[in-house]
């Protein structure tokens, strides 16, 4: 017979539940930043698998020689990129007059005046084409400002952040081995086979994937500094890397990329004859990038990404797809290692499901 007390009983186990859910999201809120830190260590410890392989198997390093060195080699990358573009950095910023803010209005108005006047050659309106769109009134300068104001946030915290994420990947790397011990004792005896399986197959899977992002990305990057150097752009190593390094968002980063070249282009050229010199350059450099971003989309993204995890195309795309609308940009990044891991784990706990086994067949 179930009387008040039990009711009670209930009601005040379900609150307490709903607190410490509660208690524990807050908790997971305040240390996003430490959760940041893992998320990237732990993808720089599935990337440096290979090699951290290689320097065991192959000359004998041991745990701690083995990840010291993988570190250190990350460490000479990021020193030589920031070597190799604080000098391409300041050739831009001499270039855009980022220094001289009275110049730079001044080439933004001669830039608009061009502007004006290949339109008013071509007998088109451009005052009342904007007024008509009414674009004015859906641009928000506030969010330049808020985008300088993160950029400055974010280089404030890069030190730490580095620090932090190297010294978590040197004991990921260094105590592999260790951790899995630790979770062989921690895990019921039941599922203990399967969950250490689902943990194997997800580290090669995405040590493929992030190996094959970054193969991608290089591809990528190559393509659109032919494209830049074709046309003499005198800033095309950095503003291909940008561009490329936009590419790790699906679909839209590419679109944000062709922009940022175009205006880049635009303003790299300022000086010259609007008509016959800008505008066509420019149109020229939009017409490379989505020509590299059609054999982006279509060769090489569906086969590397394909590959690397084993899955269809088009289950890469509808998967991203329904991610981007779902969860928005950062959905569109996580999509495909999250479905990976989501497919190891199904097959590996629900092997004989004909939908699981259909889905991951491949696996």
């Amino acid at each position: 017979m179930i009387t008040s007390k039990i009711i009670a009983n209930g009601i005040l186990r379900a609150l307490a539940v709903i607190l410490i859910i509660a208690v524990v999201l807050y908790f997971l809120y305040e240390i996003q930043t430490v959760i940041v830190y893992l998320c990237i260590s732990l993808i720089l410890c599935l990337i440096a698998n290979p090699l951290v392989l290689f320097l065991k198997n192959k000359l004998k390093f041991g745990n701690s020689l083995a990840a010291t060195t993988t570190i250190i080699l990350f460490i000479f990358l990021i020193v030589g990129f920031i070597l190799l573009f604080v000098p391409l950095i300041i050739s831009q910023a001499n270039n855009l007059s980022l220094l001289d803010t009275a110049h730079l209005q001044a080439q933004f108005i001669q830039t608009e005046q061009s502007i004006e006047q290949y339109f008013n050659i071509q007998h088109v309106d451009l005052n009342k084409v904007i007024k008509d769109s009414k674009l004015t009134s859906m641009l928000d300068f506030s969010y330049f400002t808020g985008f300088i104001n993160s950029i400055i946030s974010f280089m404030a915290d890069m030190g730490m952040g580095l620090v932090s994420v190297f010294f978590i990947t040197f004991f990921f790397i260094k105590d592999q081995e260790i951790f899995k011990a630790q979770a062989r004792r921690i895990l019921p005896d039941t599922n203990e086979d399967k969950i250490l399986n689902s943990i194997t197959k997800i580290n090669h899977l995405l040590t493929r994937y992030f190996i094959g992002l970054l193969l991608q990305l290089t591809v990528v990057f190559i393509l659109y500094l032919i494209v830049l150097m074709i046309f003499g752009n005198k800033n095309a190593f950095v503003i291909a890397f940008l561009c490329a390094i936009l590419n790790v968002i699906p679909y839209i980063g590419p679109i944000i990329g062709t922009i940022l070249a175009a205006l880049l282009t635009m303003i790299s050229l300022i000086g010259q004859d609007f008509q016959s010199q800008i505008l066509p350059t420019t149109i020229y450099v939009v017409i490379g990038f989505l020509l590299v971003q059609a054999i982006d989309n279509n060769i090489s993204q569906p086969i590397i990404s394909s590959k690397s995890v084993n899955s269809h195309p088009l289950e890469i795309f509808l998967i991203t797809l329904i991610s981007g609308i779902t969860f928005g940009i950062v959905g569109m990044i996580i999509a495909v290692p999250l479905f990976t891991m989501i497919k190891v784990i199904l097959k590996e706990f629900f092997p004989e499901n004909k939908i699981v086994s259909t889905l991951t067949e491949r696996i």
